[in-house]
């Protein structure tokens, strides 16, 4: 779910229409619920500019945090572990969701102007990164899960892990959980606006966005939650039976992540699954409720965003492990440059003795 459309696609819940020829102008109409659309309401200026504002902003936050561990990681003379290359790849999906963002903020404001194109196209990276970023976030949790309570198995084996394969997997479910978003064309928002927004034209629209919306819910969240709150539980309680400080240090980072993770995707998929209940009429048909669930989804949307910002702060510098890499390569490439500064100024100066010879 993009956050370009969601108001206006939520508001016309069904294709179906009332057929005006029916009707007898003396006899008394009630309108069928589940015939009747929720009229549109546009979305107040103040919000738009708000929401708009804090796209930029995680953008803003997002690339440059995410390109700095990129290039530790990928700079690091070590040999990577699972974790890393998790990570890095993670980088690149929160880079990416990222990247796409400044798109959506300017569609807040005037509508979508970007073309069919990129409509499908936009939507398409942003779900695919959107979801693959969670699931490699379960990956790191069953890497440090193997790590911990089975070192002595795994020690030998764990760099020898198809971590290059997995991700692969984990980029092509990522894709598939996207398809959806395929779905997406521009249409009429108003007089003056267009909007980019879903359409399914195949069978019953709403069985589809049900069957949809309830396979990336149980893939994209439920799935990879579920492995990394139980590898993290795990983890956590053969830590409390070991001794030493670097136990603290690894639950604090462990509780940390858990926790953010937590407070940025739980809100948005607890509207998600409000909203599949009011599609599978499961609640009962209030216009209110829906515009409510509405503006929830975009909120908590924008919440769960946040999250690809606060990703390398979390996995990378709350650890003291990259903070070692990343002072390690800061300071090599001081070094670097003074070196080259050196044989700048002893170039220059040999070359002034030189014309000062021949004059």
């Amino acid at each position: 779910m993009s956050i370009v459309y969601v108001f206006e696609d939520y508001f016309s819940w069904n294709d179906s229409s009332i057929n005006d020829s029916s009707i007898n102008e003396s006899s008394t109409f009630t309108p069928d619920p589940h015939t009747l659309k929720c009229g549109h309401k546009p979305l107040e200026p103040t919000a738009a500019i708000t929401l708009c504002l804090i796209l930029i902003g995680i953008f803003l936050l997002a690339i440059p945090g995410n390109l700095l561990v990129g290039w530790v990681i990928r700079t690091s003379q070590q040999t990577l572990t699972p974790s890393d290359v998790y990570l890095f790849h993670l980088t690149i999906a929160d880079g990416l969701m990222a990247l796409t963002l400044p798109f959506f903020a300017v569609a807040l404001i005037q509508g979508w102007v970007f073309g069919d194109f990129l409509c499908k196209f936009l939507n398409l990276v942003m779900d695919a990164n959107f979801y693959t970023s969670i699931i490699f976030l379960a990956c790191i949790s069953i890497d440090r899960y193997l790590v911990i309570v089975h070192a002595r198995e795994t020690l030998k084996s764990r760099q020898r892990m198809c971590s290059k394969m997995l991700c692969t997997a984990v980029w092509a479910l990522g894709c598939a959980l996207a398809l959806p978003a395929l779905f997406n064309d521009v249409r009429e928002k108003d007089a003056e606006k267009m909007m980019c927004s879903v359409s399914f034209d195949i069978g019953n629209s709403i069985v589809w966005r049900l069957a949809t919306r309830g396979f990336i819910h149980i893939f994209g969240f439920l799935v990879p939650a579920i492995v990394m709150i139980s590898c993290y539980s795990i983890t956590v309680a053969r830590l409390l039976l070991t001794r030493g400080f670097q136990k603290h240090r690894a639950m604090r980072v462990i509780i940390t992540v858990v926790i953010a993770f937590l407070l940025c995707w739980t809100p948005y998929q607890i509207t998600i699954m409000v909203d599949i209940l009011l599609r599978a009429d499961l609640v009962k048909f209030d216009c209110a409720v829906r515009r409510s669930v509405s503006t929830a989804v975009v909120a908590t949307h924008c919440l769960a965003l946040l999250h690809s910002c606060i990703n390398p702060f979390l996995y990378a510098f709350v650890g003291e492990k990259f903070r070692k890499k990343m002072k390690l390569l800061l300071h090599r490439k001081l070094r670097q440059e003074r070196m080259s500064g050196s044989r700048f100024s002893r170039s220059t100066s040999q070359t002034s003795e030189g014309i000062g010879t021949v004059l």
